[in-house]
C-alpha cells in the first residue's frame, strides 16, 4: 500500500521547513532535531519510579536509566535506540517510548545511552550496550522479580545492536537473553537491496542517508562484514533466542530485515516476521508525532506479553 497519510504530511512539513537532509548536514547539526521531535512527542505514562546511573566504558562512561513500572515487573527488557548510531539519547524521545513499554508489558525498562559515532566509532556502541546488558543480568534480581526473562529490544541501529548482543551472549556463554524484538534492524552492510534503492523508499530514511551513517560509524568498508556490525553474516544463527522481526514497508532497511528472520528461522530459531504496512522508517520512535507509532507499539507489546506467558507456564 501507499505511504499512509499522517505520514506524507509529515514529510511535506519537513519539505517545507527547507532543512538540508540527514546526509548533507554534519552530525551536530544533524541532533539538532531531536530536541524538536521530543518536544512533539511530550513527556510519556509516568511509571514507578525512574533510576539514572553511570557505568564505564572502555575509556569513559555512558549512561543507562531504568524505569520500572507500577506493580510488580514481569520481565527485564533492555532497549537499544535507533539513530544510525549517530544521533539518538536516552533523553529525547526514547525515553516517552521506554515509558510506553514499560507500561504496557509490565516490565523494567533499561535505555542504554551507548556512546555515538563519529566521536565514538565502532565498535564503542558495541562495547558499551554489552557492558550495559553484562550490568542488566547482573542486577536484574533488583529490578524485577527472580525468574524473569531477560529481552533486549531495538530499533533501527538499535535492532543491528540487540541482534548483535544475542550472537555475543551465546558465543560468551552469558548473559542468558530469552527473547528478541528487532524492529527494522540494520542487519547488513549491502546498499544494493531492492529495498534499498526503490525510488518509493527514500523518505526519511535514504540509501544516501545510510551509507552517511556507516561512513562515521564504521568508515572502513571491509571491515562491516564482521558480525559485530553486520550480524546477518554470522556464521550461523543457530542458538539464537525466539525473535520479533518487525519490518516497515517503505523502508530501505525492509528486505535485510526480511532476510535476517529468514536466517534465523533457517538456523531452527522461532521467529514471528511482522510487516507494519503503509509506515515508512523512523514511524515507530515518533510516539504522539505519527499514529502508526502506537500501531507498533502496541503490536510489540502483544508479542511480549505473549512471550512472556509463555515463558511463565514452561518455568
Amino acid at each position: 500500500m501507499s505511504l499512509e497519510p499522517a505520514s506524507q504530511a509529515f514529510l511535506a512539513e519537513l519539505a517545507a521547513s527547507g532543512d538540508p537532509p540527514i546526509h548533507e548536514s554534519t552530525p551536530a547539526v544533524a541532533r539538532m532535531s531531536g530536541p524538536i521531535l521530543a518536544g512533539l512527542s511530550g513527556r510519556g505514562p509516568e511509571v514507578a519510579s525512574v533510576r539514572n546511573l553511570k557505568l564505564d566504558g572502555a575509556g569513559g562512561a555512558f549512561r543507562v536509566r531504568v524505569l520500572r513500572p507500577e506493580g510488580e515487573p514481569q520481565a527485564v527488557l533492555v532497549y537499544f535506540h535507533g539513530g544510525g548510531w549517530v544521533l539518538g539519547d536516552i533523553d529525547l524521545q526514547y525515553d516517552h517510548l521506554a515509558r510506553k513499554l514499560a507500561s504496557l508489558t509490565r516490565s523494567t525498562v533499561v535505555l542504554v545511552n551507548y556512546r555515538k559515532a563519529p566521536e565514538h566509532p565502532f565498535p564503542t556502541a558495541i562495547e558499551d550496550s554489552f557492558t550495559g546488558l553484562t550490568w542488566v543480568a547482573e542486577h536484574a534480581d533488583e529490578l524485577a522479580p527472580p525468574g524473569v526473562p531477560l529481552i533486549v529490544a531495538g530499533d533501527s541501529a538499535g535492532g543491528n545492536i540487540a541482534a548483535v548482543m544475542t550472537l555475543r551472549a551465546r558465543d560468551r556463554g552469558r548473559p542468558r537473553i530469552d527473547y528478541q524484538v528487532l524492529v527494522y534492524p540494520v542487519t547488513d552492510c549491502d546498499f544494493d537491496r531492492p529495498s534499498y534503492v526503490a525510488p518509493e523508499n527514500q523518505l526519511m530514511l535514504s540509501r544516501d542517508t545510510m551509507r552517511w551513517f556507516w561512513d562515521h560509524y564504521l568508515p572502513d568498508e571491509r571491515a562491516r562484514t564482521h558480525p559485530d556490525a553486520s550480524p546477518l553474516r554470522a556464521g550461523t544463527h543457530a542458538g539464537l533466542p525466539p525473535a520479533l522481526v518487525y519490518v516497515a514497508e517503505h523502508d530501505p532497511l525492509h528486505d535485510e530485515g526480511v532476510a535476517y528472520a529468514e536466517a534465523l528461522r533457517a538456523a531452527g530459531v522461532p521467529v514471528d516476521l511482522e510487516e507494519a504496512e503503509g509506515q515508512m522508517h523512523a514511524y515507530f520512535q515518533m510516539v504522539s508525532i505519527l499514529p502508526g507509532a502506537e500501531t507498533g507499539l502496541e503490536l510489540v507489546a502483544k508479542h511480549v506479553n505473549e512471550f512472556i506467558a509463555r515463558f511463565g507456564e514452561s518455568a
